[in-house]
């Protein structure tokens, strides 16, 4: 039995460039810099999520109110994903799609994070005070606050896509594999159709603590990701991309119209050791089915060495395709970095401004992506 083709019916995308596929098209032709809060952590920039009339996707206050930012904005993207695949209405439909999600840990208790770092300094034995602490300290309910499946079950909650859903974490690999299991699992025949997606809050002090100590962020202002080479790294940026993924005579036979075909999807992790990275990218590239891409969505970091690297390998793999770097649109936004590459690569080749586009996701630290996207109507 071949594989059937999965096509894209259906995208829905906030950030920094705003909301919906036509905001994100246009930031890209404008080529400008994403809207910056140079202000808020300073000196660490971050893009902010342009401001959204909730009630539109989520319609009761109380659902608002009991979620985070960052899951208030995954379902927000995902209702707008399925609304564009003309499924809000299809309970049954819903009811048998599949849920796939890339997700970090939800928010943390900023006033007891601030008590545990200063009692550290003066404890007599770290271990026993920082062990004493989180069982104290620690309400139970900020745990499940922190669960990252929560997502998913707000997303069935709120748009009742109630049949089996996962979620991933490991960065930006999570949204990689995300797309990669969809895909499979729709070309295989298990499944006719999956919500997939992910959705990242970089306005958030604890997230800028951990990247900084990692030594990944980059400061103090703005500069294009691949002209970062005087002070590498990411800028963080809010923001959420879903997409519906559907078996091709599934689209067909309830009429809806294919945005794009998802055609390949290929995931690696290796040891990050000088070139492995651009040798990585070169074998993800022949598994993923690409040929000659007339553009790429580049997930690069900003980061050293690897994003270098990246530049390179592009050289080479896609001599004259159009390059654009999602950090240059969106800000970098982890888990949904993947999700972000594939609606905005199924969105140009819908526009008729690409034929064949090559999506890259190069973790910060681990983990390498690509994904192949094709017209809807083109073989693979």
């Amino acid at each position: 039995m071949s594989a059937r083709a999965v096509v894209i019916t259906g995208l829905g995308l906030v950030s920094a460039a705003g909301e919906g596929v036509a905001a994100h098209l246009a930031a890209l032709e404008a080529g400008g810099p994403p809207r910056t809060d140079a202000e808020t952590f300073a000196p660490w920039p971050v893009h902010p999520v342009a401001p959204l009339v909730l009630d539109g996707q989520i319609p009761k206050k109380a659902d608002q109110r009991q979620m985070e930012p960052w899951q208030r904005l995954g379902v927000y993207a995902a209702g707008l994903a399925l609304d564009a695949a003309g499924l809000k209405g299809d309970a049954a439909l819903k009811g048998a799609m599949h849920l796939i999600v890339a997700a970090g840990g939800g928010e943390r208790d900023y006033a007891v994070d601030g008590q545990i770092l200063s009692g550290l300094r003066q404890a007599a034995d770290p271990g026993a005070f920082l062990n004493e602490r989180l069982l104290n300290d620690l309400r139970p309910t900020l745990f499940l606050a922190q669960l990252s499946n929560l997502l998913a079950g707000n997303i069935a909650i709120v748009h009742g896509v109630t049949g089996a859903s996962r979620t991933f974490m490991g960065e930006e690999s999570s949204g990689v594999d995300a797309l990669r299991i969809a895909q499979a699992r729709i070309a295989a025949g298990q499944v006719d159709s999956v919500l997939v997606g992910g959705s990242y809050n970089a306005e958030r002090a604890d997230v800028l603590l951990v990247h900084e100590m990692g030594g990944y962020l980059r400061k103090p202002g703005y500069a294009p990701v691949f002209a970062r080479a005087d002070a590498p790294g990411f800028i963080l940026g809010s923001g959420a991309a879903f997409l519906v993924l559907e078996a091709a005579e599934q689209a067909r036979a309830r009429g809806a119209a294919a945005i794009a075909r998802l055609a390949g999807v290929a995931s690696d992790r290796t040891a990050r050791a000088p070139g492995r990275t651009r040798e990585s990218l070169a074998a993800l590239w022949r598994q993923a089915g690409l040929a000659a891409p007339d553009a790429v969505i580049s997930g690069a970091t900003g980061c050293a060495g690897i994003t270098a690297e990246e530049a390179q390998a592009l050289d080479s793999l896609a001599p004259g395709a159009r390059r654009s770097a999602l950090g240059d649109l969106t800000g970098h936004t982890l888990e949904a970095t993947a999700p972000f590459g594939a609606a905005l690569a199924a969105a140009l080749v819908a526009a008729g401004a690409a034929r064949e586009v090559a999506v890259t996701a190069v973790g910060h630290r681990r983990g390498e992506g690509v994904l192949r996207i094709l017209p809807a109507t083109e073989a693979a």
